[in-house]
């Protein structure tokens, strides 16, 4: 699995131009799944994600984590992350995972930062054409995968 987090002032989801999430300060959180990942990825990924220490303290310093912050959060699938692109110039999304691997992860991803949290977070629509809009933070932008842990 593969994320995209951006600490943001403000982040909102929209398909066919209906609001479908929106959230103030937080994390938006870009989601890539592949076959080979599993719920010990969901699980190491959204605890990382979780306990974070980007958000700003008293003093400025990055050192508190989206509980401490009161932050929220929106997920949102995105197959793009898998792509390849060393031959060519179209990336290859034959790493990404067909929706009967995806969707079941996406939504047990979901559901486990959503319990880490402590309250619902918004959603994008699997599969679905969405207009991300945010107001990045600093900007606070971090890459992580699953499969380099060390």
């Amino acid at each position: 699995m593969r994320v995209v987090i951006q600490r943001v002032k403000e982040a909102s989801v929209a398909i066919a131009g209906r609001t479908k999430s929106q959230i103030r300060q937080g994390l938006l959180v870009l989601l890539g799944i592949e076959d080979a990942d599993t719920q010990e990825d969901i699980n190491w990924l959204c605890r990382k994600i979780v306990a974070l220490r980007i958000f700003d303290d008293a003093e400025g310093v990055m050192n508190r984590n989206i509980l401490d912050a009161g932050g929220d959060i929106i997920v949102v699938s995105q197959f793009t992350l898998m792509a390849s692109t060393r031959k060519g110039n179209r990336p290859s999304y034959i790493r990404a995972a067909r929706p009967e691997v995806s969707v079941p992860l996406y939504e047990a991803f979901c559901k486990h930062i959503s319990t880490l949290l402590g309250r619902p977070i918004g959603t994008g629509e699997f599969g679905a054409d969405m207009q991300v809009s945010l107001v990045n933070d600093g900007p606070v932008t971090i890459c992580m995968d699953s499969k380099n842990r060390e």
